[in-house]
């Protein structure tokens, strides 16, 4: 466990080489990149984030900022003696994160990937909706109809009948969170989400903005919108109906997308 301002986060360290950050979306944890664990602790040493009020990290008991993750993870990289600039791997909320890492520290990030990651802050369409289902799991926590809406959200429509392997991972991640916790990381998270096209114009580290083909909330015309933004970015379209499937549905296409962009940018190890 790593103290930080967010409270203590729990990071798993595995791999050899430079150093690469991998933080999760909301409502999962850290067992959303097992299946890319392997192929990317090949070229890298992973610290492999659990979010504030995910996973083994019990979060701060109080509403956060997007600003103060990123401050977090600066803290996981200062506990582990990181002082090399770092690869980082978001996906969704973890992408955001990233953004503001890598514009508010750029001599810190070497490169940057985004997977399942909208830019822009809630629209009005969609902020009612969002606004529902924080209000259902404040009042009755995951119940099955909101575990089925998050799992559909995440994963695309009837994922249960689709992926049952993949639905069960990202329900449980959601199910097992504290309540309370997972209640102000909603909040925190989604509902107070900022615009981040201003931070993205700014970083000036390799960029890769990664989408599901069939992601309803973030469209393969929308990342390569967000991917002309920073100074050096590029946009790839991946199987997946929603903001986590790109790690699941074919995880290895992912890993050697990934990889094959740390290998055409960077070192393969440190000097």
């Amino acid at each position: 466990m790593v103290p930080t301002r967010l409270g203590d986060l729990s990071v798993q360290v595995c791999g050899a080489g430079p150093t690469a950050v991998l933080w999760h979306s909301l409502f999962v944890d850290s067992t959303t990149w097992e299946q890319v664990r392997k192929p990317l602790s090949a070229a890298r040493r992973l610290l492999i984030i659990d979010g504030p009020s995910h996973g083994g990290s019990p979060g701060p008991g109080r509403i956060f900022t997007i600003e103060e993750c990123a401050d977090a993870a600066r803290a996981v990289l200062t506990h582990f003696g990181v002082t090399e600039p770092v690869d980082w791997v978001g996906n969704a909320w973890g992408g955001h994160v990233g953004i503001l890492f890598a514009a508010t520290s750029p001599e810190r990030c070497r490169s940057l990937v985004t997977i399942g990651t909208p830019v822009h802050a809630l629209t009005r369409a969609e902020r009612p909706k969002c606004r529902a289902l924080v209000a259902a799991y404040r009042l009755t926590g995951p119940m099955r109809s909101l575990v089925n809406a998050v799992t559909d959200a995440l994963l695309g429509p009837r994922s249960a009948d689709r992926d049952p392997a993949s639905a069960r991972l990202v329900g449980d991640a959601f199910r097992h969170a504290a309540r309370r916790g997972m209640y102000l990381a909603m909040r925190s998270v989604m509902l107070n989400r900022p615009d981040l096209t201003s931070a993205l114009r700014v970083v000036s580290a390799p960029t890769l903005v990664v989408a599901g083909a069939d992601d309803s909330m973030w469209t393969p015309d929308r990342a390569r919108a967000a991917a002309a933004l920073p100074s050096r970015g590029a946009c790839r379209v991946v199987p997946g109906a929603g903001h986590v499937a790109p790690l699941l549905d074919d995880a290895s296409a992912l890993a050697e997308l990934i990889t094959i962009f740390w290998r055409d940018h960077l070192p393969r190890s440190t000097p």
